[in-house]
């Protein structure tokens, strides 16, 4: 009979823990977290940073600040080199049709450069450091070839296809002169796109931006001179300047994104403040007794 309560007891804590970190971690999933059911005009905060490699979880964030009727207005906080064509076009993408309901504000990091900065011309408003890395309005495409050096190791790369073009960048041989054409030309392509994606959103004349779309950087500064930021500032200059845009009087509410949480981590968090603190105890026993005469 005592080992059956102590069986429920366990069942009954079983299902309180995991119904605990469940809670933790679709509300950990929430960007914003507890600050989208905080009550008043609010401002939303979405972080692009690093490498762009995909769109889907930007836009999720987008769309969910979109259909939340007391977000009056997003900062995207970009601080990103770039990264892939098709995301960086995706985001954009969404921006320029979520400008339709709501005003989208940038605020450029340390760097918001190439696909970076392809995102932040979308918006509405943006404000750069003095020194933020920016522009770099340019696609670049690398191959490596080591067919030199398989010829010297004796090694024979062998290829089997369907397409004459289909091995274009192969790393077992050189590249042909059409083969570099194709890709030129493609790469071209997409220049174009990004030059028009520039003057379309910040409403330059497209043979101006054509001058520094040649892959140079520029700091905060330099592209403000250019036209292709706004306003110099930092992330609260940007969320003063967007609660002005909105009309909102005082401090705004400003959701920030909150850090993706899973059971995992809480568990690895746990467990590292559990040693900690048995060091710690350890450490402090150990002193007291060496203090002892």
């Amino acid at each position: 009979m005592k080992r059956k309560r102590v069986l429920v007891g366990l069942v009954v804590i079983l299902v309180l823990l995991v119904s605990f970190f469940s809670i933790l971690f679709f509300t950990g999933r929430q960007p914003g977290g507890a600050g989208r059911f905080s009550f008043g005009d609010r401002i939303a905060v979405i972080e692009i940073q690093g490498v762009i490699a995909n769109s889907r979880e930007i836009i999720e964030e987008i769309h969910q600040y979109l259909d939340d009727d007391g977000v009056k207005a997003i900062i995207l906080r970009i601080d990103s080199p770039g990264g892939g064509v098709g995301p960086s076009q995706e985001i954009y993408r969404e921006i320029t049709k979520a400008r339709a309901k709501k005003k989208i504000v940038t605020s450029m990091g340390s760097v918001a450069a190439s696909g970076g900065y392809y995102i932040a011309c979308a918006s509405d408003l943006i404000v750069a450091n003095p020194g933020t890395i920016t522009g770099s309005i340019g696609v670049i495409m690398q191959f490596a070839s080591f067919d030199e050096l398989f010829k010297k190791i004796g090694v024979k790369g062998v290829t089997i296809k369907s397409g004459e073009y289909k091995d274009t960048g192969s790393p077992f041989r050189e590249m042909t002169p059409e083969e570099r054409r194709i890709m030129q030309e493609a790469l071209d392509r997409v220049h174009q796109q990004f030059i028009q994606a520039v003057a379309d959103g910040r409403k330059l004349d497209r043979a101006k931006v054509m001058q520094i779309a040649d892959g140079r950087i520029l700091t905060g500064e330099q592209a403000k001179e250019y036209g292709l930021v706004d306003q110099l500032g930092n992330l609260q200059d940007t969320i003063e300047a967007a609660a002005r845009l909105v009309g909102i009087e005082g401090k705004p509410n400003v959701v920030y994104p909150r850090r993706r949480i899973s059971i995992w981590d809480l568990f690895l968090q746990d467990m590292a403040h559990i040693l900690v603190n048995a060091l710690t105890e350890k450490s402090f026993e150990l002193n007291y007794r060496l203090s002892q005469p």
